[in-house]
Formats: C-alpha cells, sequence, structure tokens
C-alpha cells in the first residue's frame, strides 16, 4: 500500500472516529434534559423539596418565582405563569406542569377562584396554543380532582369560610348522593339527605358545587386534551376523600371518561401533593429509556388491603397506580426488582394521626417485625425503601427509633412519612426511582431532610410547640400563627436542632438550621442552614482584594 493510500486510510478513520466521538458526546449531553417544572403551590415540599430531588440526579430544573405562585393568602396568577412558561419554553426539552396553577393559579385557588366557565376554557384551550408553539416539548400535566375535607379542622384553613360551620355536613351529604348513585340508601338515611339538604344554606353549597362543576368541565376537557395527543401523559388526582364523597364521585366519572386512553396516557389516582414528583420521575424515565422493577411488601396484618384515612381505596392499589404514573412496573419477585418497597402499616389496617398519644415512641404491634423486614431487605443487598404510613401526618417513632438503634437510617435508598398515605407512598417511589442517578451525599442529604420533617418536626416538634403556643404573649393560633409567629419558629428551631444532635450524625452546618412558617400556620416548615455571619473573615478577603 503507498504512502498516499495509507495517508488517506488514516484520515477517513481519523474523520469516522471524530464523528463518533462527537455523536457520543451529543449523546451523553442529551442524557440529562432541561425541564421547567410548574409547581401547584409554593408550599416547601410541593415546590423546593420536589425539584430538589431532581437537581440531584445533576438535571436541570427551572421553577417560575416564588411571588407569582400560589401561596397561603395568594392564590396565584395564571397569567404570569403562563407568561414565564412560554418564554422559557423555547430552551427546554421537558415541561411537568400542574394545571391547577395555569387554570386557577394554584390547589388552593381550584377551591376559592371566582373565575367564569369561559375564563377556565379559555386557559384549557391554552394548551393547545402552547404545545403547537412548541410541539417537540415533551408535556407531563397533572391536576387535581377538588377535595371533600370532612370538617373544618380537616380543611386546614384554605376552604371557602362557610366551610368553617357546615363543613361536616357538606361533606355528609356529598358521601350520601354518591352512595345513593353506587347502591342507594337506606330510609334513616334517606332521611338524613333531606334534613341536610335544608340545613346547608343554600347559597353555600351553590357556591360549592358550582365551583366544582366548573372544574369536573375542564378536568373533561384536559382528557379530551390527551385524547388529541397533546400531552405525553395526563394524571387528575383526588385530594382528600372517602370511600363515600364528591371526591370519590367525580372520580368515577372521569376514570370513565378517560378509560379509552389506557394508564400509559391518563390516570385518575388517590392523592395529590406527591404527582409533581411523580410526574417529574416519569418524565425522567421516558427520556432515559428506563422502566424501573418495584417489589412492594407490606407489615403483616391488613397489609395492602389497608385503607388508610384521607384515601377511598386499599393502599396496594394507590401504589400500584403510583408505579404505573412514574413509569415504573410491579414485580412479584425481589429477586427480578430494582429496588423494594416496604410499607409498614398497622397490623389492624387502622391509620392513626401522628399526634396521637400511642405515637410515643413505645413499639406497638407490627414495630419490630417490620423493623426486621427492613434489617434483612438491608443485609441482602438490595436497595430499599420505606413508606412509613402507620400514621398520617408524621412518622412512627416507635420505628425510628428501632431503625436508628440499628443502624439502618442511613443504610435506605429513600423514605417517607410525611401528610397522607398517599403522599408518603407516591414521593417515596420517585425518590426511590431516581437514586441510582444519585451520588451517596445526594442520597443522605434527600433522606436527612425527610428525617427532619416527617420524623422531627411532623412526627414530635409540631405538637409539642402547638402545646405551648398559649405561653406566647401575642395573637395567633395553630392555623394563623400571626404575632406568634416569631416566637415558634424561635422554639422550633431550638427543638429542632436539639433533635439533630441526639439521633443524627453529625453532619455540617447542621447545628445552625433554622425552621420557619412559610404559610403562617404550623400544618408545614420550611427548613434552611445559616451559619453565623464571620465578620473577621469577611474583613480578611476585602483586605485581600
Amino acid at each position: 500500500m503507498s504512502h498516499r493510500m495509507t495517508a488517506v486510510l488514516l484520515l477517513v478513520l481519523f474523520s469516522l472516529f471524530c464523528t463518533t466521538q462527537t455523536t457520543l458526546a451529543k449523546k451523553r449531553v442529551s442524557d440529562k434534559a432541561h425541564i421547567l417544572f410548574v409547581p401547584h403551590d409554593n408550599r416547601p415540599i410541593s415546590d423546593e423539596q420536589t425539584a430538589d430531588t431532581i437537581k440531584k440526579i445533576g438535571w436541570e430544573i427551572e421553577t417560575p418565582p416564588d411571588n407569582i405562585l400560589g401561596s397561603r393568602n395568594h392564590l396565584g396568577n395564571p397569567e404570569e405563569v403562563w407568561a414565564w412558561l412560554e418564554e422559557r419554553a423555547k430552551t427546554a426539552d421537558i415541561a411537568v406542569l400542574s394545571s391547577d396553577t395555569l387554570l386557577y393559579g394554584s390547589l388552593v385557588g381550584s377551591r376559592k377562584h371566582q373565575f367564569t366557565e369561559s375564563q377556565i376554557r379559555e386557559r384549557v384551550d391554552r394548551f393547545r396554543a402552547f404545545k403547537a408553539m412548541y410541539p417537540k416539548l415533551k408535556l407531563y400535566v397533572w391536576g387535581s380532582i377538588m377535595r371533600t375535607p370532612r370538617n373544618a379542622a380537616a380543611s386546614g384553613g384554605v376552604e371557602p369560610s362557610y366551610y368553617a360551620s357546615y363543613g361536616s355536613d357538606i361533606f355528609r351529604y356529598t358521601a350520601l348522593v354518591d352512595k345513593q348513585e353506587t347502591e342507594g340508601l337506606t330510609r334513616r338515611e334517606k332521611k338524613e339527605f333531606e334534613f341536610l339538604k335544608k340545613l346547608i344554606p343554600q347559597q353555600a353549597l351553590s357556591d360549592w358545587l358550582s365551583r366544582r362543576n366548573k372544574n369536573f368541565s375542564a378536568s373533561r376537557a384536559m382528557i379530551s386534551l390527551a385524547r388529541s395527543g397533546a400531552f405525553d401523559y395526563f394524571a387528575l388526582g383526588r385530594d382528600d376523600n372517602a370511600p363515600y364523597s364528591q371526591t370519590h364521585m367525580e372520580s368515577r366519572k372521569l376514570a370513565e371518561e378517560g378509560k379509552d386512553l389506557g394508564p400509559s396516557k391518563f390516570q385518575a389516582l388517590a392523592g395529590i401533593d406527591e404527582f409533581g414528583l411523580l410526574m417529574l420521575t416519569r418524565a425522567v424515565n421516558d427520556w432515559s429509556k428506563t422502566v424501573p422493577f418495584v417489589y412492594v411488601k407490606y407489615n403483616w396484618g391488613r397489609g395492602g388491603e389497608t385503607v388508610p384515612s384521607y384515601s377511598d381505596e386499599k393502599i396496594s392499589e394507590s401504589i400500584k397506580g403510583h408505579v404505573l404514573a412514574a413509569g415504573g412496573m410491579l414485580v412479584t419477585s425481589p429477586k427480578n426488582a430494582d429496588f423494594t418497597l416496604l410499607v409498614n402499616t398497622n397490623p389492624s389496617g387502622r391509620t392513626f394521626e401522628a399526634s396521637d398519644r400511642q405515637n410515643d415512641g413505645r413499639p406497638q404491634e407490627g414495630t419490630k417485625y417490620f423493623a426486621d423486614m427492613v434489617e434483612e431487605s438491608v443485609a441482602s443487598g438490595k436497595p430499599t425503601c420505606v413508606a412509613d404510613i402507620a400514621y398520617a401526618n408524621g412518622s412512627d417513632n416507635a420505628l425510628m427509633e428501632m431503625l436508628k438503634n440499628r443502624g439502618l437510617l442511613y443504610k435506605l435508598r429513600a423514605y417517607s412519612g410525611w401528610n397522607t398515605a398517599t403522599n408518603s407512598t407516591g414521593f417515596v417511589l420517585g425518590q426511590g426511582m431516581l437514586a441510582d442517578k444519585m451520588t451517596p451525599d445526594a442520597l443522605d442529604q434527600l433522606l436527612t431532610t425527610r428525617y427532619i420533617d416527617d420524623w422531627a418536626y411532623q412526627a414530635n416538634i409540631r405538637n409539642t410547640v402547638a402545646r405551648q403556643l398559649g405561653w406566647f404573649r401575642a395573637a395567633g393560633a395553630y392555623s394563623s400563627l400571626d404575632e406568634k409567629r416569631p416566637a415558634a419558629e424561635m422554639r422550633a428551631t431550638q427543638f429542632m436542632r436539639r433533635f439533630i444532635e441526639e439521633n443524627l450524625p453529625p453532619f455540617p452546618d447542621m447545628q445552625y438550621l433554622e425552621v420557619r412558617f412559610p404559610w403562617n400556620r404550623m400544618f408545614e416548615a420550611k427548613y434552611s442552614i445559616e451559619p453565623p455571619f464571620d465578620f473577621k473573615a469577611y474583613m480578611e478577603e476585602r483586605r485581600a482584594e
């Protein structure tokens, strides 16, 4: 072979090598997408903690400015969020969107708004126009079927004002309507139904039902958009509900409306606050072309047959729906699974509140059995996640103490025990599916967030500070702290620092952690680490400049 031919051949091979390397480099770049995330409000769990999970896998995620999202006293601004979304979409790959924010301003806005049906329909149509404007943008959208709180206390102070007086009556009235449609009423229930119709002020019931009818029509229109291909996936979550309720009734009808789409395009599911992470997880799995396999095992007793508080179905059904929504698949053996999800249920099948006296750290029936399950799963080498749902609105103190004493807290892949059972199971599934894309430090950080929120604050500190609110010489209460807010934040911060010191490893700067109440109530908290200002170091840096 001549030197000329050799040179030409080497040049061709070099060109092929460069082309291959360029292609691989492009592929590596495209392995991580740029996501736009519009949460349904600015609560820490809905917004920051959900987005932080995606940041921990090294992906770029953007959220709208806090001041245009819905908050406790501000229902949000749909027009400003739309403007932000349309501007940022020019450079994004994926958009994960709350339809409640883009239709009504926020999740709370969906319950209290005064928008007309035509205004809402215009915003529904805007989704179609947005997809036409950005046809290559992957769209994952979720909305809520309005909740039906059992009473004013369960509403958290974010329902219309008349719910304080007639909330329990409205709940019962709609439960009877639902039961009448599905199986009929007894003679006694018929009398109760007629009595409630007269008891509840017509103006209040009309306001509540008229808003629900608008939202129901909007949900039907969104399902139609999903059918037309506007979304890669659409989900409707039914917020706090019960086996008989207005929420359950509407969910039945909307599930029937979209059943032709199949679960790969549309699902109506129990829960709502966990949906942001479920949709983000599905987006990541779709983009990465991965389908995580999940093995689920329950504590002994009722286990998967448990119907938790704030839900209308067995927890096994909710978990099945969550796995599908996140882009995963259930398997029947841990050998075939990417990770194991262990679900801490009470053997009796009942769900208690974390504030109940029995959640005092003493083992209950099933506590040791479940802790043994966790230890055995971890020892097997299978990545293990824990959904702690024996109590609503906080961790099982006895279980957490056992996991701590056995050195298992930071051997888990993910943990969750906050708010409702479906909130916990959905959130832990999302973080569990994404965990193999994270560094060990990132995993530890996410676990620490859950431990200080679900275990430290929700199951312990919240109740203690709530009992002490009467000590503070200022106006305010649990659901509206007002003038008591600074004192409550300081007290919660003191308890939190002590709890961390006694129960968690000595992570850097944790002694500077601050607790804040951004929604002016004690139900949720925000955590940040704020080291004290080092004036000496500051002056030395200035002199060096």
